[in-house]
């Protein structure tokens, strides 16, 4: 039923590189099938000024796409001297669901940022990213603790995001390109290892959805984020 013949509830092959890039404190390149990001953690020794004197660290991302990351090109953001209002909304989501696995005052007056760059896009490239990028983030934190500049893990738990939605009349998991375009509903679900939410983007593209079907993407969602949270623990060893 599903173009890519997976099954309802199956993710895409899913694979998780570590080390990927020389310099980063922390960076991997997730492929989640067809779409793959590149995520690095940079570690800054000083906090945003509005954290100054408040103990708290940050944690904070950026979002890009490369030009032919689609199957046409599409033109630099910096050539056109701005961000669109999709990269702003994606790398804020992104900030926002990796702070919340973080505990800010056992980070201290740092801040860590997030760089996700798509290499390939096939759907669901703000999940990979928010995936991906906590793996960057969890090894950045790793040194942190290996050079003693800080004492406490920070790191409260996991943090993965999947897509979830509505096509030809059925719940599934992991919306690619040809689904995602098409379905008539969308979400993405932001989620704690431990099961708890972080965040949910839902809207109908077409019919209006039930209360029913909405409890069974999330359903599909605590499935795929177990199996996300899997991979990113086999990817750290």
């Amino acid at each position: 039923m599903r173009p890519s013949g997976r099954k309802l509830d199956q993710l895409r092959h899913v694979e998780i590189e570590t080390g990927f890039t020389k310099h980063a404190e922390g960076s991997c390149l997730i492929r989640m099938g067809d779409t793959h990001v590149l995520c690095t953690a940079t570690v800054e020794e000083k906090a945003p000024p509005f954290l100054k004197n408040t103990g708290l660290g940050w944690v904070t991302a950026e979002y890009g796409m490369l030009p032919r990351a689609t199957n046409s090109r599409s033109r630099r953001e910096a050539a056109a001297g701005k961000q669109s209002g999709r990269t702003q909304e994606i790398q804020r989501l992104i900030g926002r669901s990796l702070r919340a696995g973080v505990d800010r005052s056992a980070l201290g007056e740092r801040q860590i940022v997030i760089d996700c760059d798509v290499l390939q896009a096939d759907g669901g490239t703000r999940c990979a990213s928010i995936t991906g990028g906590w793996v960057a983030l969890r090894l950045a934190v790793n040194r942190l603790l290996a050079s003693g500049a800080i004492s406490s893990d920070p790191i409260i738990d996991h943090v993965a995001a999947v897509s979830c939605g509505i096509y030809a009349g059925q719940p599934v998991l992991d919306l690619d390109y040809p689904e995602d375009s098409t379905a008539g509903v969308d979400g993405n679900f932001v989620l704690l290892g431990g099961g708890r939410l972080i965040e949910v983007q839902m809207s109908a593209e077409g019919t209006a959805f039930s209360r029913t079907e909405m409890t069974s993407l999330l359903d599909l969602a605590d499935h795929g984020v177990a199996e996300l949270v899997a991979a990113q623990k086999r990817a750290l060893g």
